[in-house]
């Protein structure tokens, strides 16, 4: 419970500012200051901007969206791992930019406030639920009152709350690879998103990294990862081993291409079920071997990882990680850093 009221209770201090195309009176606004969840997003946190800029503001209809150094922040990726992505050096205060023109809709897909990204939750639990059960009918036949109980709970950061719904969801989300009170070992899918930023140029330190200026630097990676009766010491190294075969092996790394769903085709339709073609990929009937004792390509280097806020050893057992660091949508977000080689 102490890891789950860590993963609950983190927050990212924000400093926003207003777009100086927007700024219409001198002299301009101070930055507003926030206490972001981790667990939240962004739009969520409209109610409290708008009114703050309200009166600086240019006319037209208000459609609220972020940027961090000219990035849009894609608004369906909760607030905490956005942090972990594009600031691996930790900027506190986290200094975003808040506009309510323009939206940039060549790179952000729409959203309608609330209701967008409400819907967006259900839809990733929907696919954790097939991942981890073969099926998502228990979040699809969820009660009104239920769906909006739970969702109240991701809001308002309410543990006690959110397990209480949760758990008639009956979803395999905790106690991955461990022992039940019969004796019998616990196994089965977790749902991984996996963020993975390739950098050619090499640092010793994390404030010499690379700014992230595009998102088309940045792989996303929709896969579940099996933990096995057998994998007793499966790592979270072992892991991303599985998760990323095209740059943890020894084959070459001549333009590589990360495979995977793209999560934006799922919150495009998200009232709409989900396809177990498009959730779940057949990894093979060794994928959950142990992976052999060979090493990672000399060409590549695992320079960063981040997992709620923490940057966590290699050797670090996985189904700990698992059990402990996913976000309330029941997925575990990886943010990795590496350095390939030319």
């Amino acid at each position: 419970m102490e890891a789950k009221k860590y993963v609950w209770e983190g927050a990212i201090p924000l400093q926003i500012h207003l777009h100086e195309s927007q700024v219409t009176a001198l002299p301009p606004p101070p930055p507003a200051l926030i206490l972001a969840p981790r667990i939240g997003y962004l739009p969520l946190l409209a109610p409290l901007i708008k009114p703050y800029f309200s009166s600086t503001l240019p006319p037209g209809v208000d459609t609220i969206w972020f940027d961090y150094n000219g990035i849009p922040l894609k608004w369906y990726i909760p607030t905490g791992v956005l942090f972990d992505l594009l600031c691996p050096e930790p900027e506190r205060p986290w200094n975003i930019t808040v506009h309510f023109r323009g939206y940039p809709g060549n790179v952000l897909i729409p959203c309608e406030g609330e209701d967008s990204v409400k819907w967006s939750f259900i839809n990733s639990l929907k696919e954790a639920a097939y991942i981890m059960n073969g099926n998502c009918k228990n979040v699809m036949n969820m009660s009104q009152s239920d769906q909006a109980e739970l969702w109240h709970s991701v809001m308002n950061g309410n543990l006690e709350a959110y397990q209480r719904v949760s758990s008639k969801l009956k979803l395999a989300t905790q106690s991955f690879g461990e022992t039940d009170l019969t004796a019998q070992v616990k196994t089965g899918r977790v749902p991984v998103r996996l963020y993975v930023l390739s950098l050619r140029e090499d640092f010793d330190d994390l404030d010499e990294m690379p700014r992230v200026d595009s998102w088309e630097k940045i792989s996303y990676i929709n896969r579940p990862v099996q933990i096995h009766q057998e994998d007793t010491c499966f790592t979270l190294h072992d892991a991303l081993k599985t998760l990323l075969p095209e740059l943890l092996s020894d084959e070459s790394l001549t333009n590589v291409k990360l495979g995977g769903v793209d999560f934006e085709d799922a919150v495009r339709n998200p009232n709409e079920d989900v396809s177990s073609d498009k959730l779940v990929e057949d990894q093979g009937k060794n994928a959950h071997k142990h992976p052999e004792a060979g090493h990672i390509s000399s060409s590549v280097e695992i320079k960063l990882i981040r997992i709620q806020g923490i940057a966590p050893k290699l050797e670090i057992p996985f189904s700990w990680v698992a059990n402990n660091l996913t976000n309330p949508e029941c997925f575990l977000h990886i943010c990795v850093y590496v350095k390939v080689g030319q």
